[in-house]
């Protein structure tokens, strides 16, 4: 209960849009649960972790607490705020609203890119040492469930650097091997990476991409956690399945994961011990034995002479801790030296530890890895630690170390041969955690900051002339309206393919993310402003948890520079983002002020763009006279600054607004109008709209050859352009179409790949127009209950973005399906509502509306009637 004299209203986190608002509201949170103390509230965080197993060594401090209410923070814990809400206000609902609120403000990324979920184990290791124990319990521990028909799951912990992954990879491949297993799912929770841009994987995102390995359509994946669990756990039923969850965070990050059938299995590996993960069989994993260790030793290094020392191998071992990981870098460097014997290896060991006084074994290997390096390739390996994203290529290692491809390959491949660099996809590379982190302290100690600084600098210009490139290929009607940047002083390459470019956007776009964050936060904000601007149309495409992220660290950063004109098309940018997520209040407030700044900066191209997207978001309130001036006055301001794009797109603009009013002439010609224009200056982007809005008209108009050939157009050019948002509303309006021919199931089709498609990318306006396109395609088949289903979901969807249009449409499609399924009080009750909001709106539909519902009531009253 909230305590008396207090606020009344939580804090919705929700609504803040960096950093700094987050903790004032962080702040406004702490007065309205009483104004407890740090003490207090640090008590309480720790309470919560220590029975939920965390170790002591693991617990936070007071000022580590009250450090999270600091104003001027450029970086959240994400976790321990978390735990600071909860303490305050332990709410589930309320606590997931932070978290949500955390991962877009932080530049955290819920897109499947960083999820990268698996249908198959990774490869094996050929020469797998050792752990014979460990293997045994773990096998009988996983052939007993696939025996007994049992839930069975195997928690593997230990260290950094231990073998937790080589040890579950291995024995679910010798599992495989002697039994049927159905289905394989393995994923990396990346538990414990080194960046905070790199956060724990999401169950929900994780859930997602199981799923649809699973065959569950797009449009099947529930949106809540708990929902997505039991279909999960449905469609694992009755299965032999495998899940391997590597690199586990915690407990509570793994539940929503594990099947709960018999015959399924679970492997979850993890630093921390997850004894509260019940029931499970726990295998705390140590170090290699010495035994184990010199066989390692052994076989990483064949007939290699031993030397005068035939005890070099265990020598060496014991310098190494026995550790795997330690052990693995030592034979990397052994087998780069070749005549020395184990004992000259040992001797050498030996005498750097003596000399330098290490601690520990990996720390130990890594010296002696990155001593015996060549120059250029230490110093390569401390610049690629600087890289901010999750993994990177041959170009962006040739920008931060400033040489020629070539070269740059020849040391990803000797870093990747010494162990020191992984594979993480075909031509991309990633550092183990302890890798990256001695790299980074490297850096610090050997390299200038002014050099470090230049190799990032370097490796930010790649990204925006890479990145410039691309979009001048998908989009060059809009180079105009671009930030101009200048190509790259290095390696970068060819995107002048269009099927190019947007490969190279798809495959970055986890590392553009992360490039955004960290200059928006490390005195780069002009890189994250262009990069930004630049990237602003494929981001709109579908992308919009990925545009919150980037366009919230554009604002940032142009709030702390003092930059105007960036902030309010930061604003704009983000006031877009809220749009597709169906965000209409928060959106339309971030237009009006980028409206107003840039009234201040006397930019008519940027109140034009800002006007275009207010009337938009005013359009879905059906305010669609206000809608219309905004329209008009942007493509006055666009035809006076002879911007020819803009001036196309608020042709489009008109004309979508002008058929939702029934003005389908007006409308075909402003659509008319924008087609040509876009065709004279290459703008694909304003073509497609034009013709899926075509299409639209011509539906509504029964020109139903016209509708078929516009949408068809409309549906090739936004696949080139890789606008997912556009894919789906020309699939929504050819199922619409089909419908309207009588055609059914096509039209339920291509209703299901829309739905699909705007499930995937959160677009909520969007979903709402499918569900009801679904409704009325069942309906047309004869299935009034399946069509119920369908306008109920819709009606929910448009309830929650506050699209009254779409809400109209489902009130309509259930008063036909209660019609037909004989509940004519029902009926009457959604035709009222949907005739009173498309009377509002002034809705074509209107009178047909009218009439069902005069039409329910006569029939009722005939019914009285009867004798």
């Amino acid at each position: 209960m909230q305590p008396s004299g207090h606020p009344a209203t939580l804090p919705d986190p929700g609504q803040a849009d960096n950093v700094g608002d987050l903790v004032k509201r962080l702040r406004l949170l702490k007065v309205w649960a009483g104004d407890p103390s740090y003490e207090k509230i640090k008590d309480r965080v720790n309470g919560a972790w220590a029975a939920a197993g965390r170790p002591a060594c693991e617990l936070t401090s007071k000022s580590t607490v009250a450090d999270c209410f600091r104003a001027g923070r450029l970086r959240l814990n994400t976790d321990l705020v978390v735990a600071v809400v909860q303490a305050l206000h332990p709410d589930t609902g309320y606590v997931a609203q932070w978290r949500q609120a955390l991962r877009v403000v932080g530049g955290e990324v819920e897109a499947a890119s960083q999820v990268r979920v698996q249908d198959s184990l990774p490869q094996d290791l050929a020469a797998f040492t050792g752990r014979t124990c460990e293997l045994k319990q773990l096998r009988q521990a996983l052939q007993h469930g696939f025996q007994a028909g049992a839930v069975m799951i195997s928690a593997i912990e230990g260290m950094a650097g231990v073998g937790k992954t080589q040890l579950a990879v291995h024995s679910a491949h010798l599992l495989i091997r002697e039994y049927a297993v159905e289905r394989v799912l393995f994923v990396n929770l990346r538990g414990f990476h080194p960046d905070p841009a790199q956060p724990p994987a999401d169950p929900a995102a994780v859930l997602d991409g199981f799923l649809r390995l699973l065959g569950v359509p797009g449009e099947k994946i529930p949106h809540g956690l708990a929902a997505r669990t039991a279909a999960y756990r449905r469609r694992l039923a009755g299965t032999r399945a495998l899940v391997v969850l590597d690199n586990a965070a915690t407990a509570d990050q793994v539940r929503p994961l594990l099947p709960d059938t018999p015959g399924c299995l679970t492997v979850v590996t993890s630093r921390r011990s997850l004894t509260n993960l019940h029931p499970a069989t726990h295998l705390a994993l140590d170090v290699f034995t010495p035994a184990e260790a010199v066989a390692f030793l052994t076989r990483a290094a064949p007939g290699l002479p031993v030397g005068p020392d035939p005890s070099a191998a265990a020598r060496i071992a014991r310098c190494c801790g026995c550790l795997p990981l330690a052990l693995s870098l030592v034979a990397g460097h052994i087998g780069a030296t070749p005549g020395w014997s184990l004992t000259d290896h040992a001797d050498r060991l030996d005498e750097r530890r003596h000399d330098q006084r290490l601690d520990t074994g990996v720390e130990l290997a890594l010296r002696l890895s990155y001593q015996h390096l060549p120059a250029e390739q230490r110093r390569a390996l401390r610049l690629l630690a600087l890289h901010p994203g999750p993994d990177f290529d041959a170009y962006a290692a040739a920008a931060l170390a400033d040489t020629d491809l070539p070269t740059a390959r020849v040391l990803l491949h000797h870093l990747n041969g010494d162990h020191l660099l992984h594979h993480a996809a075909p031509g991309r590379y990633s550092f183990h955690d302890l890798i990256r982190a001695y790299a980074t302290t490297r850096g610090q100690d050997e390299d200038r900051p002014s050099d470090r600084r230049a190799a990032l600098t370097r490796l930010f210009d790649y990204y925006l002339a890479a990145t410039c490139g691309a979009m001048n290929t998908l989009h060059p009607a809009a180079t105009h309206s671009r930030p101009r940047i200048p190509p790259a002083g290095g390696p970068s390459p060819s995107l002048t393919d269009p099927d190019a470019a947007l490969g190279w956007l798809d495959t970055e776009r986890p590392a553009l993310v992360s490039v955004a964050a960290h200059t928006a936060t490390a005195g780069w904000p002009a890189h994250t402003t262009r990069l930004a601007r630049t990237l602003s149309r494929y981001l709109d495409g579908g992308y919009n948890i990925d545009a919150l992220s980037v366009h919230g660290h554009a604002h940032q950063a142009t709030r702390h520079s003092g930059d105007l004109a960036g902030q309010a098309h930061a604003m704009a940018d983000l006031g877009i983002a809220h749009m597709r997520l169906g965000r209409y209040g928060p959106a339309a407030e971030h237009f009006r002020q980028a409206l107003d700044l840039f009234r201040q900066t006397d930019d008519p191209a940027g109140r034009a763009r800002a006007l275009i997207n207010l009337g938009f978001a005013v359009e879905q309130s059906g305010d669609y006279r206000t809608a219309t001036d905004h329209y008009r006055q942007a493509l006055g301001l666009h035809r006076q600054a002879g911007d020819r794009t803009g001036e196309a797109r608020a042709l489009n603009s008109l004309g979508n607004v002008e058929g939702r009013a029934g003005s389908y002439q007006a409308a075909t010609d402003h659509y008319a109008q924008a087609l040509v224009l876009a065709g004279q200056i290459g703008d694909r982007a304003g073509e497609a709209y034009a013709l899926n809005g075509l299409g639209e008209v011509s539906v509504w108009a029964c020109r139903y050859g016209d509708a078929g050939d516009h949408y068809a157009q409309a549906l090739t050019r936004y696949r080139e352009l890789g606008n997912r948002t556009g894919e789906a509303s020309a699939l929504d309006g050819l199922g619409l179409l089909h419908t309207r021919l009588g055609r059914a199931a096509e039209a339920t089709e291509y209703h299901r790949q829309a739905l699909a498609i705007c499930c995937e990318i959160g677009d909520r306006n969007g979903e709402a127009w499918t569900r009801n396109g679904l409704g009325e395609a069942a309906r047309t088949a004869g299935r009034p209950a399946e069509a119920l289903t369908h306008h109920a979901a819709a009606h929910t969807v448009a309830a929650d973005t506050g699209d009254h249009e779409q809400q109209a449409r489902a009130h309509t499609g259930l008063g036909h399906a209660h019609r037909t399924l004989g509940n004519p009080a029902l009926a009457r009750e959604h035709y009222r509502q949907a005739l009173k909001l498309s009377t509002k709106l002034g809705l074509p539909t209107t009178d047909e509306i009218r009439s069902h519902l005069t039409a329910t009531i006569s029939e009722a009253a005939a019914t009285i009637d009867l004798p």
